[in-house]
């Protein structure tokens, strides 16, 4: 179905026909503009604040965090994490050059596929794009170099952040967004904590629709962090 016969079925829904000129420019007008909505005053804080307001945001969410300070302990940590949660030692990997770059031969055992996720892999590592404080959120928008199945079909997902890139309201991430990518890419995920749903009796089960478990390898590279 094509995006007019889309808009057409909504019109006939809501018994009008196209707007108005003048309708249509004000409607433009605002989207240009990118009008900007309630700022959260939890999330006014220094920046060394904002992380340590994430990482309770991300504790609380019942996801688990490793501050790391630099990424050359990325590959230590990630070896050290599956250990520790009985996981294998291979995983696919998004094919950023931010963690193309790390020294991954420092563990030889970790066995590593870049690019999308497949439904047999138990373990994915992403690349955030950026993450919010006020709410302990994940930014992933989806791009060949952050394929989006890596953030569905493993059962836990590691993804790798900076803390400079660290905002602390949502409207932050999203001016990061616009300037970087110069608009917006098809798919953009927000994730706060593992995947879970309280549809069934009201019983929280983990790992619904995606990861049962995430975990955040947050590195601190800004001074004072």
């Amino acid at each position: 179905m094509s995006r007019e016969s889309i808009l057409t079925s909504v019109r006939r829904g809501l018994r009008r026909g196209p707007l108005p000129t003048d309708q249509t420019a004000m409607l433009l007008a605002r989207l240009e503009r990118h009008q900007r909505h309630l700022i959260p005053a939890r999330s006014r804080l220094p920046h060394p604040e904002q992380v340590d307001l994430f990482v309770r945001n991300i504790e609380k969410e019942f996801g688990s965090i490793t501050r790391l300070p630099d990424f050359d302990s990325v590959p230590e940590a990630v070896a050290d994490y599956l250990m520790a949660q009985n996981l294998p030692s291979a995983f696919a990997m998004a094919p950023h050059p931010e963690l193309q770059a790390i020294p991954w031969s420092n563990r030889p055992l970790l066995t590593i596929r870049e690019g999308r996720a497949q439904a047999t892999d138990a373990v994915s590592v992403q690349h955030a794009f950026a993450a919010i404080a006020e709410t302990g959120t994940l930014m992933l928008p989806s791009a060949p170099v952050r394929p989006t199945t890596l953030n569905l079909l493993a059962d836990t997902e590691i993804v790798v952040l900076r803390a400079s890139r660290l905002v602390g309201a949502y409207e932050e991430a999203w001016d990061l967004l616009r300037a970087e990518m110069g608009g917006m890419p098809r798919n953009v995920m927000l994730v706060t904590g593992p995947s879970r749903s309280a549809d069934i009796e009201q019983t929280l089960e983990l790992g619904a629709h995606g990861p049962r478990r995430l975990h955040v390898l947050l590195v601190e590279d800004t001074a004072g962090a």
